[in-house]
């Protein structure tokens, strides 16, 4: 049974301190550290079995028997965070992104390499049912070789524009799934980006420096070409879906609902709405991301999202961000070589 820290008690430290707890077979949670930790939280970890909680997460690194960490922590803590529970000999579980900062990233990798230790970066969407048979039928060749790979995400509302301003932008926060998306789909890389990007939701995002609604074109070194469309708000719920279409065929999967009842009358004919937000789709995937890292750590082998898979969307959200601001196609290399990569 490995014994797991998780360093962030906020909203999605409750969804991984109770997906361990349900149904992660090989692990448990002993310590769950948070600056902010009160009464409320105290009492929620004991309820899932947790052993001890902690305002200080040096205590989490300084537990022998604890192999692994979980980092929920607020975005800018991610890559120190990383760096520290590598070097403190534990294996890490990091939400996305590493960071925002390229540099910050490569010296997460550099130390990902000398610890030897597993590294998974939280790209939840791989492990959904519906994306995953996406990925099983482009595997099997059922789709020949591809031509176009579409994604559609719609957040159902506006984050608040104090997140806005320190998210990284909509590309570096939103968008990067769907570029994680992009990449697992298609089994390819990016190679050049141009984005169009728009206020149609709150002039205060933009105020904020940022737009809300985006389509980026990729071209992949496959051959094909995938179209990403994005929109901070979606009146009926979050909208998730996506497909790819090559020369023997297409997969494309819907929304997930509540349920799939369909009420028909003289009227007319209506189904349910997506379910309203990530935590609901996602639920499941978040449960089977950390089971398959504990797997990893178990029979020693390689995590399904690596470090590496945590850098390659960074560099595409700020090709993005480059190809608004400038109005042009710009390639991925371009990005590369900014950094040295």
């Amino acid at each position: 049974m490995i014994k797991v820290g998780i360093i962030g008690a906020g909203r999605i430290g409750h969804v991984h301190g109770e997906s361990i707890s349900k149904f992660v077979k090989n692990a448990t949670v002993k310590m769950i550290a948070d600056p902010f930790m009160n009464e409320k939280t105290e009492a929620w970890a004991k309820s899932i079995g947790v052993e001890k909680t902690t305002k200080d997460y040096k205590e989490i690194l300084n537990d022998p028997e604890i192999e692994a960490v979980l980092i929920c922590a607020s975005t800018d803590q991610h890559s120190p965070l990383s760096i520290e529970a590598l070097k403190a000999g534990k294996h890490v579980f990091c939400e996305k992104p590493i960071d925002h900062d390229v540099e910050k990233i490569k010296e997460v990798l550099a130390v990902v390499k000398a610890s030897g230790k597993k590294y998974q970066v939280g790209f939840n969407r791989r492990f959904d049912h519906n994306f995953r048979a996406i990925r099983k039928a482009v595997e099997a060749g059922k789709v020949g070789k591809q031509q176009i790979i579409k994604i559609t995400s719609r957040d159902p509302e506006l984050p608040p524009i104090s997140y806005v301003k320190v998210s990284g932008g909509i590309f570096l926060d939103m968008t990067i799934h769907d570029f994680d998306m992009v990449r697992y789909l298609s089994g390819a890389e990016v190679e050049e980006v141009y984005a169009e990007g728009s206020i149609t939701v709150d002039p205060a995002i933009g105020e904020a420096g940022d737009v809300d609604t985006a389509v980026i074109t990729l071209k992949l070194t496959n051959g094909a070409t995938a179209v990403i469309d994005n929109c901070r708000a979606c009146c009926y719920g979050y909208d998730q879906r996506a497909e790819v279409f090559g020369d023997k065929g297409c997969v494309a999967i819907s929304n997930d609902s509540d349920s799939n009842a369909v009420y028909s009358s003289k009227d007319g004919v209506t189904a349910e709405k997506p379910m309203f937000f990530f935590l609901e789709r996602y639920m499941a995937a978040y449960a089977t991301e950390v089971d398959e890292f504990v797997e990893a750590i178990v029979n020693d082998t390689e995590t399904p999202v690596t470090a590496r898979d945590g850098l390659e969307p960074v560099l595409i959200g700020l090709a993005a961000a480059k190809s608004v601001k400038e109005h042009r196609p710009v390639k991925i290399d371009e990005i590369r070589k900014e950094y040295n990569l």
